[in-house]
């Protein structure tokens, strides 16, 4: 559908644009105030907290910034623990990238478009930009991660000013509505492999957060990953 549509860099580029008005702009401007809100509580001024949103890009790694700042941490266990966070973008990255390799020649380019890289972005990508030809997928991602960008600096402005105005049960709550969107999406998918994943990560993931705060994401994403890629073998072998 996508291929018959866009005739131009151009027109994919306005697809993408529209693509991300539809919801993904709105979940992450709502998730950003959120953060907007949590960088006001702790004690980060407002340039700040967007120049963390723009370099950052991702929330976890953005409120583990804005909690460490708030505890006076070091500026190298901040570094760390935001790297840690967003360390989770590197497969995700090595999976998307191959997308782009026919149509974007310029190697340094690839840099730009990893670091346009969000939860939502790369999930748009990896729906859509396989079904369009190979020199109409960055200009696409390109427009739908500007317009996710900008609205997530819009968001974060947002969610500080009004910090002082909302309750902050209000506010900090917005946060969730990234992972449950991301959650929404994903619920959508057509291989068996990532059913299976889903749903291993639902059951695993509080499990796992018992266990250990710090490191139950990572074991979530670890494990149940593995997990599933192993079962879907299995059955791919005995099923087909």
């Amino acid at each position: 559908m996508h291929s018959k549509t866009y005739r131009t860099p151009g027109a994919a580029s306005a697809g993408g644009v529209r693509d991300a008005f539809k919801v993904s702009a709105w979940v992450i401007f709502a998730s950003m105030m959120g953060f907007g809100s949590l960088a006001w509580v702790s004690g980060l001024t407002l340039g700040v907290s967007m120049v963390s949103s723009g370099a950052i890009w991702g929330l976890p790694g953005q409120i583990a910034f804005a909690e460490l700042y708030a505890t006076g941490a070091p500026v190298l266990a901040i570094v760390l623990a935001v790297s840690l966070a967003n360390v989770r973008f590197l497969p995700m990255i090595v999976a998307m990238m191959p997308l782009f390799g026919e149509g974007v020649k310029n190697r340094a380019w690839h840099y730009v478009l990893a670091q346009l890289a969000s939860v939502n972005t790369w999930a748009a990508a990896m729906r859509v930009c396989p079904h369009l030809p190979h020199e109409l997928r960055a200009p696409y991602y390109v427009g739908f991660s500007i317009v996710c960008l900008l609205s997530g600096l819009a968001g974060t402005a947002t969610g500080f000013v009004l910090a002082v105005e909302l309750p902050p049960v209000v506010t900090l709550s917005l946060v969730f509505l990234n992972p449950v969107y991301f959650t929404i999406v994903f619920a959508d998918v057509r291989h068996r492999s990532g059913v299976i994943a889903l749903l291993i990560g639902a059951v695993g993931g509080p499990l796992f957060y018992q266990v250990s705060t710090d490191w139950g994401l990572l074991a979530t994403g670890g494990i149940g990953g593995a997990l599933a890629y192993l079962v879907d073998r299995i059955l791919r072998r005995r099923h087909g």
